[in-house]
């Protein structure tokens, strides 16, 4: 299992990020990682932990989320502390260090209806600052037609904070902040890109950057991806009522550095995660 980028991360794709919010990383991780990540999402799949959900909105299909993985499966440690992901991002970023602020899996199965509404990641979570990221890493092959991610390239750069909206349509965010536009309806007017993965390929992208998917329409194509969101240098604790639930309260000052058992310094690479607290 690879420890550091097959490829190295370069000055053109720190530029790209930078630009357009997003960059395609091509081959990040060795078929050893992928086999091993896989029987580990099915795993979860399997057993659950306390904060999955599933967010089939009509029936059609099965499209599933668990957060803080790591925290239920203990094989996703291992991808945290030695895979090239906490230093692919803290090169992209541009930081020093990079901490984990939670993982996830989204598996969206064949003949899933259910889209991925257009939204912004940063404003569900408990923190503020530029070098927020999310990095969407492929297990299966990813097209348009099984759900492809669309991008809003540039829309990190809006200036403007979205509301949060739930996945789960109960309404549980309450932030006086904008609603998302409607990107569906006004197509034309933005640079919208996604990007057709193999598997060990991954998708970085900023918290700000406004992004969707549509469903699953293929009748025999899983789309699985692991997530994993990463803070760097000047990110702060920004905890605020009603938004997304972190594994459990990290205790720390409003405006403060995050840097804590709950939300890790994988970067520099230090040992291991350690055994997480239990859910809340």
């Amino acid at each position: 299992m690879n420890r550091d980028p097959i490829r190295p991360i370069t000055d053109e794709d720190v530029a790209t990020y930078a630009a357009d919010g997003v960059v395609c990383l091509r081959q990040l991780v060795d078929m050893e990682w992928l086999a091993y990540l896989r029987d580990a999402v099915e795993a979860d799949l399997a057993a659950p932990g306390a904060l999955h959900n599933d967010i089939t909105r009509d029936g059609s299909g099965s499209f599933r989320s668990d957060t803080f993985v790591w925290a239920n499966i203990p094989s996703f440690r291992k991808f945290m502390t030695d895979s090239p992901a906490p230093q692919a991002t803290a090169a992209i970023m541009g930081s020093d260090k990079v901490n984990l602020l939670f993982d996830q899996i989204l598996s969206k199965e064949p003949a899933t209806s259910t889209e991925t509404m257009w939204h912004h990641d940063a404003t569900y979570w408990p923190v503020l600052g530029d070098q927020i990221c999310t990095m969407w890493l492929a297990l299966d092959p990813v097209t348009a037609a099984n759900g492809a991610v669309e991008y809003v390239k540039g829309s990190h750069r809006w200036g403007q904070r979205f509301k949060a909206k739930a996945f789960v349509g109960d309404g549980r965010y309450k932030e006086d902040l904008p609603e998302v536009p409607d990107i569906g309806a006004e197509r034309d007017k933005h640079n919208i890109v996604h990007f057709e993965l193999e598997p060990g390929d991954c998708v970085i992208h900023h918290g700000l950057l406004v992004h969707g998917a549509l469903g699953n329409g293929t009748p025999d194509r899983r789309r699985r991806g692991y997530v994993s969101r990463w803070c760097g240098d000047d990110v702060t604790y920004y905890p605020r009522p009603d938004i997304q639930r972190m594994l459990y309260d990290p205790d720390i000052a409003p405006g403060g550095p995050i840097d804590c058992r709950l939300f890790p310094v994988l970067w520099p690479r230090p040992g291991n995660l350690g055994d997480p607290l239990p859910p809340v």
